[in-house]
């Protein structure tokens, strides 16, 4: 079974019932004083308490998205996946792995290649029913970045993002725009921040460049920096902000949603600077905003007056900005670093961030990508 089954949460769940009822009732036979009776009382003890606690553990993993799979939790999975030509595609371009109908388009799994970082990942591809009708324009791209580990069939179940998109989209309220849904962990489970590491995994580099090539070779987008944005949550805030100002080349805006503003070390990262005190400096996005030229990008950041840790950062983020670099505040009154906080805040941070965008065009108007697309 796998760790994120309901099977799985039921079968534990209904041990740890079952132990705690034969606790209740084997109890007075454990009552003397001798030593099977004491270790009787120790075992029984421990087993209702490790089964509670792995319940407890199922239940915040699979609501909060920390781990997809065992290979997850025990650190063997590598993030990486051979790279083959999808059907009509490139061999640049991604490989599909499935594709079914969704509310107001349809959602592909696919893997997304790194010709240049030779970094690869998975990631879901929500497509808009107009990509089919119009046939000789090219579309805006939104990449939804998830936390760390992460995974990003929870930016489809858990924070709803291609219904939401479809509903904005019904609504008039952004033109129709293609949804990329990743992970910024790409060599989990280490987590390394988006940072480009000395003699390591390229990740920076990844999804401001290989990302896009990857993209515009299988599908029709246009690589106009006018057309990508992009939207994160925690680590994902902090990637998506950091792609935004480091490449403005690249991408022309950014949502933040509970983000940070400093690269996070700790015993998932390791030593991603290679005692590099100056690629560390450029990670420091309040260090960029102060010693480096403003770069030309639009971005949102969340934060809630109660409940937050970044609240006072990110005021002083907000502080720091300088055009031609603009920036916008989603603050709440309260609210946790958590699920129901970001569903509070993407009605208005979606729409904000595709609005930023310019709308389809047709191909003589874009930059033209280097393939002619494996979907239709």
């Amino acid at each position: 079974m796998g760790l994120t089954s309901t099977k799985l949460e039921l079968l534990v769940g209904v041990l740890a019932v079952a132990a705690l009822a034969c606790t209740i009732w084997f109890w007075p036979r454990l009552a003397g004083k001798s030593w099977r009776a004491v270790v009787g009382r120790v075992g029984t003890l421990v087993v209702d308490q490790v089964l509670t606690l792995v319940v407890i553990g199922l239940l915040v993993n699979n609501y909060f998205g920390f781990y997809g799979s065992w290979e997850d939790l025990i650190g063997t999975q590598t993030g990486s996946a051979p790279i083959t030509l999808a059907s009509g595609g490139h061999a640049s371009g991604v490989q599909v792995l499935s594709s079914r109908p969704a509310k107001g388009g349809r959602i592909e799994q696919v893997i997304v290649p790194g010709p240049t970082t030779h970094l690869s990942e998975q990631a879901y591809v929500w497509v808009p029913s107009a990509y089919g009708k119009k046939k000789d324009y090219r579309f805006p791209v939104v990449v939804a970045l998830t936390g760390y580990p992460g995974d990003p069939r929870n930016l489809i179940t858990r924070e709803n993002l291609p219904n939401r998109m479809a509903d904005a989209i019904a609504a008039h309220q952004i033109p129709p725009t293609i949804l990329v849904m990743m992970r910024p962990s790409v060599v989990l489970p280490r987590d390394t921040e988006c940072v480009d590491v000395p003699n390591g995994p390229q990740v920076l580099s990844y999804f401001a460049t290989d990302v896009k090539q990857a993209l515009a070779a299988s599908y029709r987008v246009a690589l106009d920096r006018e057309y990508w944005g992009l939207i994160g949550g925690s680590t994902g805030a902090y990637c998506a902000l950091k792609i935004a100002m480091t490449h403005p080349e690249e991408y022309s805006a950014a949502v933040s949603l509970s983000g940070y503003y400093k690269t996070i070390i700790d015993r998932t990262t390791g030593d991603l600077f290679g005692g590099d005190k100056s690629l560390e400096q450029k990670n420091d996005l309040m260090w960029r905003l102060a010693n480096l030229p403003s770069p030309p990008v639009n971005v949102l950041v969340t934060s809630s007056k109660k409940g937050e840790a970044n609240y006072k950062s990110t005021l002083a983020f907000l502080a720091a900005v300088k055009p031609p670099m603009q920036a916008s505040s989603l603050i709440l009154p309260s609210g946790g670093h958590n699920f129901n906080t970001w569903d509070r805040e993407l009605p208005q941070a979606l729409p904000w961030l595709a609005q930023q965008l310019h709308a389809p065009a047709p191909a003589r108007l874009t930059t033209q990508p280097t393939g002619d697309g494996v979907s239709s």
